[in-house]
């Protein structure tokens, strides 16, 4: 009894600690940009009602970014968090699968034939019905007699990167040059998305499919010691891993179609996470969802400010400081067990 209660005092904290977080970046956020405003300034413009250019500068740009980027990054850590643990393998990531992959190529042949001079939304929508196809291809492929091999997908999912890596060279070989930049802009990933109806999609999708994961922390646990021992626990494995593939890939799917590739999140996050609060799912789904969101927010801070006036893509800050962090962790750690 002491020890349960001793672990449920250190979830709790743990997870007072990143929401802390999650409001640091946000006030990070918030304040910070070509036209600074002091913290104290933006608490009175979000609860006192106070109005002005600076108003319409926190809740028509900053606060839209803020929210797509918690949803978004709070996806991706979700997403790799189930993979690790589906595959019992701490080096998946949301993009390994090759459904990022999908994505791209369906966003990259809407730039390169102009479709998305037609609408705003038919750039998401391309990315999401590539990405659909590589998840029905992915599923049909490895879906053998009523058995999900694991494996299969991994191996199928990474030449499927290969190959859609391929298909993206050869259409930026094939673009003009006004459509080479907005394809490469958006691989590399943003987070400006103009359109207020993608954002509440993205961040009602990343919830949605939290609480839903919350159906699976047991099984997840389970998987963590094998499918056989899961299936001795009494774990319906084929069921759950169904299940499990479905709701990473549509929050993939949503991910990239919406913000574009952004990488190492998905990674870096679930990793760190492990390390500071454990692998049990009940407490590593939610303290994922909230450090990814806090990390990607903080990310594109920087990314949106380190060259003012001028804006790098949030996949270049993500990679740069998520790979430092990731490969400083690595040597740490063979450091420590020498």
């Amino acid at each position: 009894m002491q020890k349960i209660k001793k672990r449920s005092l250190k979830w709790i904290f743990w997870l007072l600690v990143l929401a802390a977080a999650v409001l640091g970046a946000a006030a990070f956020a918030l304040s910070v940009g070509s036209a600074g405003i002091p913290f104290g300034k933006v608490f009175r413009i979000l609860f006192e009602g106070q109005k002005g250019i600076e108003r319409s500068i926190i809740w028509d740009i900053r606060m839209p970014r803020l929210l797509l980027g918690f949803a978004i990054g709070g996806a991706l850590s979700l997403a790799g968090v189930i993979l690790q643990g589906m595959f019992r393998n701490p080096l998946v990531e949301p993009y390994t699968l090759g459904i990022s992959g999908g994505a791209a190529v369906g966003v990259s042949l809407n730039i390169l034939f102009g479709l998305h001079r037609i609408g705003v939304l038919t750039m998401p929508f391309s990315g999401f019905l590539g990405a659909c196809l590589v998840i029905l291809l992915l599923y049909g492929l490895n879906m053998k007699r009523r058995v999900l091999s694991l494996q299969g997908l991994l191996l199928t999912g990474v030449m499927i990167n290969f190959i859609a890596s391929s298909l993206i060279m050869l259409i930026l070989a094939l673009s003009r040059r006004e459509s080479l930049q907005g394809i490469i802009f958006w691989i590399m990933g943003s987070l400006d998305e103009p359109n207020a109806f993608l954002t509440r999609l993205a961040l009602g999708a990343s919830v949605l499919f939290l609480v839903a994961t919350y159906f699976f922390h047991s099984d997840l646990n389970a998987l963590a010691l094998g499918e056989e021992e899961a299936l001795h626990l009494g774990v319906p494995v084929e069921r759950t891993k169904r299940l499990l593939f479905l709701i990473t890939s549509l929050l993939i799917g949503v991910s990239v179609a919406v913000s574009g590739m952004i990488g190492f999140v998905g990674l870096v996050v679930p990793h760190f996470m492990k390390k500071m609060v454990g692998c049990d799912h009940r407490i590593l789904l939610a303290a994922s969802f909230l450090a990814g969101g806090a990390f990607l927010v903080f990310c594109d801070t920087l990314a949106r400010t380190v060259i003012a006036p001028m804006e790098l893509p949030v996949g270049v800050i993500t990679g740069i400081l998520g790979g430092s962090l990731f490969v400083f962790v690595l040597m740490r750690d063979n450091g420590e067990g020498r």
